[in-house]
């Protein structure tokens, strides 16, 4: 049987996901679907002083920038995925895109807050027609773009025998959450029409700057999760179910067990893993773990099992 040489056994470390290219490309349609649109109802929000249109429009700022902010990792990410100064790749570029524009949108809805609750003390008229106009046209853009950047599934059948009942570790983080992104923008929009239609025919004119406030809501709510889901990427928290699933895999093998266990996400495509194992071989517990395919990146220590004291 002939042994494999030292080139058979070096791998690259580009864990960027299958779609990547493609992902790109989708982001950037949307980038300029939302710039468009943005323009329009920041324009239009102060031609009929709307407030509810501008919480729109600046939230639809915060997106474009965000969107744009995710392209650009998707191209970073594909331009340095082969340097060696990568240690396990540049599939995290995504999720320190997504902790950034985070803390931009927080601040955004901060400003968005503020504007909104001056508004409510120095209410000032409204052109409802023009404005409701424009969000409905908003609206569309949003769906436009959820349609583009939504889910698909036509190559998504898994053929894997411990789906966990999600796609979650198989997904593009980036792509999320430009994903997210256009549907809150898609219920600012909706917000925005609900205080203007109010505003025209009962008369409510606090109502669009309170929707503002809740435009402003939205933002910092969506801030916090995808500040909270990007930097669970970067701090390497690791995910229970897929160390759990590890865990009972290696306990099948016999006169194994884990002495230490290192999980930690590379990218959308997936998992590295450092497993260290008292007894056991290194290649029995790498047969183990085939079925783990969210681990990309397998690590194995066996060390020599150590006897335990007889019992007494």
């Amino acid at each position: 049987m002939q042994q494999p040489g030292v080139d058979d056994l070096v791998h690259d470390h580009v864990f960027l996901g299958q779609d990547h290219d493609r992902n790109t490309r989708r982001v950037l349609c949307v980038v300029a679907l939302t710039l468009a649109m943005m323009v329009g109802e920041i324009v239009a929000g102060l031609l009929f002083n709307s407030m509810a249109l501008l919480a729109d429009g600046f939230h639809m700022a915060t997106h474009a920038g965000a969107l744009a902010v995710a392209a650009v990792a998707y191209l970073l990410a594909r331009r340095y995925a082969g340097e060696r100064r990568f240690t396990f790749g540049t599939g995290k570029i995504g999720d320190l895109a997504g902790f950034a524009s985070a803390l931009v949108l927080g601040l955004v809805a901060i400003g968005i807050a503020a504007e909104s609750l001056l508004r409510l003390i120095d209410p000032r008229p409204v052109a409802f027609g023009e404005a409701t106009a424009i969000a409905v046209l908003g609206l569309l853009v949003n769906l436009m773009s959820a349609a583009l950047l939504g889910p698909d599934h036509h190559h998504r059948h898994d053929h894997d025998t411990h789906d966990h009942g999600t796609a979650d570790h198989r997904h593009d983080n980036n792509l999320r959450s430009a994903y997210v992104h256009v549907l809150a923008d898609a219920l600012t929009s909706v917000l925005a029409i609900a205080a203007l239609l109010g505003g025209r025919f009962l008369g409510w004119t606090w109502l669009d700057p309170a929707m503002g406030l809740v435009g402003a809501a939205v933002i910092a709510v969506w801030a916090w999760s995808l500040m909270r889901a990007a930097s669970a990427v970067l701090l390497d928290i690791a995910d229970p179910q897929v160390e759990a699933e590890i865990r009972e895999l290696v306990g099948d093998e016999e006169d194994a067990r884990i002495v230490d266990l290192h999980l930690w996400r590379v990218g959308p495509a997936g998992y590295a893993a450092i497993v260290s194992v008292a007894g056991g071989s290194a290649e029995g517990i790498r047969r183990r773990l085939r079925p783990v395919h969210e681990i990309v990146h397998l690590t194995v220590e066996a060390r020599a099992a150590v006897p335990q004291p007889p019992a007494a």
